[in-house]
């Protein structure tokens, strides 16, 4: 079986994206990846630091005032 990287998953899906929508217009492209990979990043992480803000922050490459901005957007119980 054929590992696929993170950049090659986002762009076939967003080929799949364009394709299935038969020449009809779209918007919010950009919001939509960004909501579909940084909410599932940030629960994974903070599962993989065992609920710790500050070891996920670090892990992440933010601060931890970063992190809590987005658990809160994202609605993420900590």
């Amino acid at each position: 079986m054929k590992e696929h990287t993170l950049e090659e998953c986002v762009r076939h899906t967003l080929d799949r994206y364009f394709k299935d929508l038969e020449g009809e217009t779209t918007s919010g492209i950009w919001d939509m990846v960004l909501t579909a990979v940084e909410r599932p990043m940030l629960e994974v992480v903070l599962e993989k630091a065992d609920r710790n803000q500050s070891r996920a922050a670090e892990m992440l490459g933010i601060n931890r005032n970063t992190l809590r901005k987005k658990l809160d957007h994202y609605q993420i119980k900590v």
